[in-house]
């Protein structure tokens, strides 16, 4: 670790913050969480947007280190504690695969399901950044078939990443639940970090309503 700084996350409730958080809890980091309340605006007030310009949990302090963009914040939180194994080191097998499958999330599987949510057609192939949404369901779906997790038998960051991912837009039927898909989300959500995470964010929740 660069310092013994506490992380500090800036968190909204079940957003995609949880996720960080529940990654967090699976690495069993120090952390500090600095709550925003998305219903009173709060990501849009001049103190988080000197933060993150964009408006947009999670972001994560370590010391004078920032890190913004989902991505980015888990390579950076699970290469900081690689004595949790869930991320394959530098010379290991894996370590293209998984960061070709977080890449694929945030180069594919966001833009397709946000088109797809707004009823937009993707741009013409040699401009789309990801193809088409059937290709980067066909291609999720392959993965997840061939092993427990995203790398195959070994749970990793990616899967706090997209399981996390998956339980939401399933949720909303933004992305159809194949049997595999349901399958892996369950096993993924069904931790005790992940079932912890739930418990806060439904209190945070709760909190935000009353104020």
């Amino acid at each position: 670790m660069p310092d013994t700084d506490t992380i500090v996350l800036f968190h909204a409730p079940n957003t995609r913050s949880s996720g960080t958080l529940t990654l967090l809890e699976e690495l069993g980091a120090p952390y500090e969480l600095r709550v925003l309340n998305m219903q009173a605006g709060e990501q849009r007030q001049p103190a988080f947007l000197a933060i993150n310009p964009m408006g947009k949990v999670p972001a994560v302090l370590h010391g004078d280190v920032l890190i913004t963009e989902q991505v980015a914040v888990y390579l950076y939180l699970a290469d900081l504690f690689p004595e949790a194994g869930l991320t394959p080191p530098v010379g290991d097998k894996r370590r293209g695969p998984y960061l070709r499958w977080m890449a694929f999330y945030a180069g594919c599987f966001e833009p397709a399901v946000v088109d797809r949510a707004m009823k937009r057609d993707p741009a013409p192939a040699a401009m789309s950044p990801y193809g088409d949404f059937e290709t980067v369901m066909a291609t999720l779906n392959a993965q997840l078939s061939a092993g427990r997790f995203i790398l195959g038998q070994a749970f990793s960051a990616a899967d706090v990443l997209w399981g996390t991912a998956l339980q939401w837009t399933t949720m909303f039927g933004l992305v159809p639940e194949s049997p595999e898909i349901k399958a892996y989300i369950q096993r993924v959500t069904g931790r005790p970090a992940a079932i912890l995470v739930r418990e806060k964010d439904a209190a945070l929740a709760a909190q935000h309503k009353m104020s």
